[in-house]
């Protein structure tokens, strides 16, 4: 569908969001307060002998939204974790992946064909594993291997959207587990109310001229750049992945101090060597309170040297990197279903990811 000239975003929203994105996004804060009060030592028994052991670590098995979870649990765990959280995007485990490492297994649907074949995989060589999932495959696994062990989630909504329901049960065993530290009685709570009243003034629906929908509306025809400090590559690879599945948009993520080793020779500022195209972007560069002071200076320098008019900073707003990160996922979210709407396209449509999956249903 292209949007014919002067139709509203309202308008745009109603024909197009035919699977309740709108909603769905709506919900997150809301998923996240019941995954947090879900997963307790009195509603999972085999939980608290989990807790008894000394873990390496933990590796998580995911793809796409139902992945997204482990990275942000890995970037946690880098800033102030107890242990290694790796993850795992395929088929099978890391090489050195030994039974010592607890695997986080996760799956919306319980039938995501890397995950399953890499959980099976590790519970044959003697892994311990909890799954996270609605059912499905994966979700029956427990049934077979006794140290397998199940945390259903929600269903009736795509992966992406289901990122509370998933990443809210995960951070919560990792909680328990020791390896993320567990906040002062009535911090999350405090945290929760503070992101669902970003939610509300985000919502696009309730200011459909405001700030989010005047930002999505320059990325329309431009290449998209994503910039932001170590700790919010989580942040910056969903906002990607958003941009990818809600809108069908390309966008480039660059992370600081990294890219200033290598890629800022192509963005160019000082002096005539550049890529050309930099100069068509729109350059999205997501801050928090808590990045390093050589890492804000060097952002500073970024915006005031960038190579196209279209460059802005948004900053994650929060009192911890948790809530920071959270707080941008809930504007970048809105921005991508913006995006969706101003190029005519149903978010929840994944014609290519559904084809590819036919496809190899189809071949040995």
């Amino acid at each position: 569908m292209i949007p014919e000239e002067n139709t509203s975003l309202v308008d745009l929203a109603l024909a197009l969001d035919h699977e309740g994105m709108i909603d769905f996004t709506r919900a997150f804060v809301e998923d996240l307060r019941k995954g947090f009060n879900h997963v307790t030592l009195e509603q999972f028994e085999w939980l608290e002998s989990l807790c008894r052991q000394r873990w390496a670590g933990v590796l998580c098995l995911g793809m796409g939204g139902s992945g997204v979870g482990g990275e942000f649990l890995s970037g946690l765990a880098q800033f102030q974790g107890k242990m290694p959280v790796h993850v795992q995007r395929d088929y099978s485990a890391p090489a050195w992946w030994t039974p010592a490492w607890l695997v986080l297994a996760t799956s919306h649907s319980g039938n995501t064909e890397e995950t399953l074949e890499a959980t099976e995989t590790v519970l044959k060589a003697g892994a311990t594993v909890v799954v996270v999932s609605t059912g499905g495959v994966l979700a029956g696994l427990p049934e077979l291997y006794p140290n397998c062990h199940l945390i259903p989630s929600v269903g009736g909504q795509p992966p992406r959207s289901a990122f509370g329901h998933l990443f809210s049960r995960q951070i919560v065993l990792l909680r328990h587990l020791g390896a993320l530290p567990t906040p002062p009685e009535g911090a999350d709570e405090m945290m929760l109310q503070r992101l669902q009243t970003a939610m509300e003034g985000f919502d696009i629906l309730e200011d459909p001229e405001g700030d989010i929908v005047q930002l999505a509306m320059c990325m329309v025809d431009r290449p998209i750049a994503l910039i932001g400090p170590t700790e919010m590559t989580p942040a910056l690879n969903r906002f990607k992945n958003q941009l990818n599945e809600n809108a069908a948009r390309f966008a480039r993520v660059g992370i600081v101090p990294e890219m200033n080793h290598n890629e800022s020779v192509a963005w160019g500022g000082i002096g005539e060597d550049r890529d050309s195209a930099g100069i068509e972007h729109v350059v999205l560069l997501l801050t928090w309170k808590g990045m390093h002071q050589r890492v804000q200076q060097r952002m500073d320098w970024m915006i005031a040297h960038a190579a196209t008019d279209y460059a802005w900073k948004i900053e994650g707003e929060g009192k911890t990197l948790l809530e920071s990160m959270l707080h941008l996922c809930i504007l970048t979210d809105w921005i991508s279903l913006a995006l969706s709407f101003l190029h005519g396209k149903d978010p929840a449509s994944i014609g290519p990811i559904s084809a590819l999956k036919a496809h190899l249903d189809s071949v040995d």
